[in-house]
């Protein structure tokens, strides 16, 4: 004899895919942050999975979940990183500008880029920690950027919006300048990203700017060497 309830559906204990998708976004999130957080503040090495994973109150096995290794945690840190100044240096300016105003943005938002946490990771972090499968990407990614860079340069030579010096030598000294924002930079100090930004910035653009009576670069002035 039937109860009547032999047709009913047990409801299901699991949540749907997109959901089940969205929590394992999250969580990864989580332990990006969580690392990456370790990282800039104690270096890799003496950053822990189970340091991690306490802070975020899961095992350590529940890490390997969502990343494969330690390595992979700082690549893809390193990754957020770079790709963020990837974007903002590939990014669309308006036609009318000059070389000098497009190069103040990238700046502008590299600076801020390097007041964050996997902007800092770039640096406080060298590419020597990664695996060399892992260094060869980052260091595409660094050279991409750093062509970006020099081809905007050049355009605002060309157009006389920028001093007329060695391309290679102004881009290692801009991307230099900014890179070292994430070796002082404390979050909650004194200065909010965008006073920093706009300090630092301002200063290497008074530098750029050409003046009257400059005649390309100094005499005397070398060329950047092929192993820098």
């Amino acid at each position: 004899m039937q109860d009547g309830r032999g047709d009913r559906q047990q409801p299901s204990p699991w949540a749907p895919a997109a959901q089940r998708d969205e929590q394992r976004t999250l969580k990864r999130e989580a332990v990006l942050l969580t690392a990456v957080r370790s990282f800039n503040r104690h270096g890799f090495h003496a950053t822990s999975l189970e340091q991690v994973a306490e802070a975020l109150n899961i095992t350590k096995p529940t890490i390997y979940y969502y990343f494969s290794s330690k390595d992979e945690i700082l690549f893809e840190c390193a990754r957020r990183g770079l790709e963020r100044i990837r974007e903002v240096a590939a990014a669309r300016r308006a036609p009318e500008e000059t070389g000098l105003q497009r190069l103040t943005a990238i700046m502008r938002d590299y600076a801020i880029i390097m007041t964050e946490d996997f902007g800092q990771c770039v640096i406080r972090i060298g590419d020597h920690e990664l695996s060399e499968a892992s260094r060869q990407k980052q260091r595409a990614l660094k050279r991409e950027i750093d062509q970006t860079v020099r081809t905007v340069i050049e355009a605002g030579i060309r157009d006389g919006s920028i001093v007329d010096r060695d391309v290679r030598l102004l881009t290692f000294t801009i991307t230099g300048a900014l890179n070292w924002i994430a070796k002082w930079y404390e979050p909650g100090g004194r200065y909010p990203p965008e006073a920093v930004a706009e300090q630092c910035v301002g200063l290497l653009v008074d530098g750029l700017a050409p003046r009257a009576g400059s005649e390309g670069s100094p005499a005397g002035c070398p060329g950047q060497p092929e192993s820098a």
